[in-house]
């Protein structure tokens, strides 16, 4: 017999990067124009780049094949060995970039407790080094915007200002790990600017929500992208004729931000999915963007692992993050009705 993950359609809610090109993303991609881009001559990917600096309000802009990548060449940029970086304790740069700003940069990382990922000023200025040669002098402040871990939080600009008043006064610059900064500003309305014009430098991703294989950019003023493309190098992120790529990015930027909301909408509908059955705990207000994080309690019928390995038999795909925890995230390949029928496999997953 059959399995039943054979017979019906699989609905990847896992991660929004587990996306293909379209039709026409491909179309694009294979009638991109190339050069090479460790030349400075790719010019799709000059293209791309001036695209997103103009956007985020830069001066400049720099392609990278990854996040962690565009994040680490920040870090780099902005510091020396022996350099303090203060970071929010659940922050992609902390969990999921693999110890390199120690491996890296040599710099240590100070861990605030946010709320949904949001920390605020006062808690940098409480831990900003004194000058005194026992400490490692804080250079840097970063913020994720929208926070993975905590569900696709949006970082308030309010805040960001309020941080942003302190860097200055204590000589600090602010990365805005922006990998999700596209789902920030469709949600909100808000222009992409009014978050990078807060920081020092900004890196956006093409392959999460936006659709892309492959892909994402470090902003900031000429003299930084400067330091940024040696290391680029450094780091073996430099690509010859990277402009199949762009091409991609490009497409996504005109074709792929608008339609965000869809996302957005389909992951509430997940949420309050989640919400109505026995056993999960998922704060509502705190859904704000494409991203689900689902607590199980101890009446839950499931653990996150054993959960997970219902849903792939029932054909529905999601990410356990935790022994108690789940990440659903919709994205471009999951439509309205797919979402639709995921939720109703899901509920048919608590009549056990």
């Amino acid at each position: 017999m059959e399995s039943i993950t054979n017979i019906m359609k699989i609905i990847d809610l896992r991660s929004d990067t587990i996306t293909k090109p379209t039709p026409q993303m491909r179309a694009v991609i294979a009638s991109a124009e190339v050069g090479d881009d460790v030349f400075g001559d790719d010019p799709t990917v000059n293209k791309l780049q001036d695209r997103v600096a103009e956007l985020l309000g830069k001066e400049a802009a720099l392609y990278v094949p990854s996040g962690t990548m565009a994040n680490q060449i920040a870090i780099k940029s902005h510091t020396v060995p022996g350099d303090e970086v203060i970071v929010e304790a659940n922050c992609h740069i902390f969990n999921y970039e693999s110890g390199a700003p120690a491996l890296l940069s040599g710099v240590t990382l100070h861990l605030l407790q946010g709320h949904y990922g949001v920390f605020t000023a006062e808690q940098v200025e409480a831990v900003i080094r004194p000058p005194d040669h026992h400490f490692a002098p804080s250079r840097l402040v970063c913020i994720e915007n929208t926070h993975n871990r905590a569900g696709g939080t949006i970082f308030p600009v309010e805040e960001m200002k309020r941080i942003r008043e302190v860097a200055e006064a204590h000589g600090m610059k602010i990365h805005l790990d922006g990998a999700r900064l596209w789902n920030a500003s469709a949600a909100t309305g808000t222009d992409l600017r009014a978050w990078a014009d807060l920081a020092d430098s900004v890196s956006v991703c093409l392959s999460k929500g936006m659709g892309c294989p492959v892909g994402s950019l470090i902003a900031g003023s000429e003299d930084f992208i400067d330091k940024a493309h040696r290391y680029r190098k450094v780091f073996g992120g430099g690509m010859r004729q990277a402009g199949l790529l762009a091409a991609a990015g490009l497409y996504a930027i005109e074709h792929n931000r608008d339609r965000l909301v869809e996302d957005h909408k389909n992951a509430k509908l997940i949420a309050e999915t989640f919400a109505g059955l026995p056993g999960t705990k998922i704060d509502l207000d705190y859904v704000h963007t494409n991203l689900v994080i689902v607590k199980l309690t101890e009446n839950a019928p499931y653990d996150a692992a054993d959960l997970s390995a219902a849903g792939e038999a029932a054909g529905v795909r999601f990410l356990p993050t935790a022994p108690n925890k789940v990440r659903l995230v919709a994205n471009l390949n999951v439509s309205r009705e797919d979402t639709e029928e995921a939720c109703a496999r899901i509920r048919k997953l608590w009549i056990v």
